[in-house]
């Protein structure tokens, strides 16, 4: 518990300092309309509730929509089995007039989950174009296209990670995909002040303080892990990581590099011990 109190302080000191720089937005209203819509498409609103969650994809942002649809009453039970729409049964900050937004970010309790950013990523290229073929079409098969030597006939579901690292060094981060988009720039935790920032490594204590906090109703509680889902464990981040050209990793790091200090993510270890072991 002492452990988490440090990092947790870490991490606000450090979004503190880093906020506090005057070429920082200080809020929704001082974004560009472009990166105001992308946070305010991620805001998910209970009025019931009074709280605002920002949702951020390949960080359990799946679970705590089931949570929304159940406290809303538009679902029975977190265990529901079925495809998760990610849109209905949903109220978006962004749908609401603006005087209606400033309420909600001053008077509602505010949270986000995080995720160290090198494992979200290995987690959105591993579901993305080892699963979803809507994925391997849309963006596989131009990845392929791309940067592989006669890559014309490729079907996108063979992407390999460094070839999906090439394809995120030349994308503008504010076109990203929402599954690759950093989280800072989905979630803009400088302009929207953030009253709890949860961590996918301590994701059950961290998910059962919030629901603790908005006094949710006993009966709910954040869902256990699917039997199908394959985490990705620290051996298997060793292995993508140390089988990765050191130079794109390298390259790549200054468009999370955000992520990493904001949220207290220590910079992935490439070295050549480390990569023997």
């Amino acid at each position: 518990e002492l452990e988490l109190e440090v990092l947790r302080d870490t991490r606000n000191r450090t979004i503190r300092a880093l906020c506090g720089q005057r070429s920082m937005p200080r809020s929704v209203w001082e974004l560009p309309p472009g990166q105001r819509r992308t946070v305010l498409r991620h805001l998910l609103v209970s009025d019931k509730y009074r709280f605002l969650y920002c949702y951020v994809p390949k960080v359990a942002c799946s679970n705590w929509k089931r949570i929304l649809k159940v406290l809303d009453g538009a679902l029975e039970s977190v265990d529901v089995q079925g495809k998760m729409d990610h849109k209905s049964d949903l109220v978006f900050l962004g749908d609401m007039k603006p005087e209606e937004i400033s309420y909600r970010l001053k008077h509602y309790y505010k949270f986000i989950f995080v995720r160290n950013p090198m494992e979200r990523l290995l987690s959105a290229y591993r579901n993305k174009f080892g699963e979803i073929k809507e994925y391997q079409q849309k963006y596989g098969v131009e990845i392929v296209r791309r940067y592989r030597k006669n890559g014309a006939n490729s079907a996108g579901d063979d992407v390999t990670f460094s070839e999906f690292l090439r394809y995120l060094l030349d994308e503008d981060v504010e076109r990203m995909n929402e599954h690759w988009m950093p989280i800072y720039n989905l979630c803009q935790p400088c302009a929207v002040r953030y009253d709890f920032i949860g961590s996918y490594e301590r994701l059950h204590a961290d998910a059962n303080h919030v629901l603790e906090h908005i006094q949710s109703p006993s009966f709910v509680r954040f869902p256990e892990r699917q039997a199908w889902y394959k985490p990705v464990t620290a051996e298997t981040l060793h292995y993508y990581l140390c089988n990765t050209q050191r130079r794109l990793i390298k390259e790549l790091l200054p468009k999370y590099i955000l992520d990493f200090s904001l949220f207290a993510y220590p910079l992935p270890n490439i070295t050549s011990e480390f990569c023997r072991q």
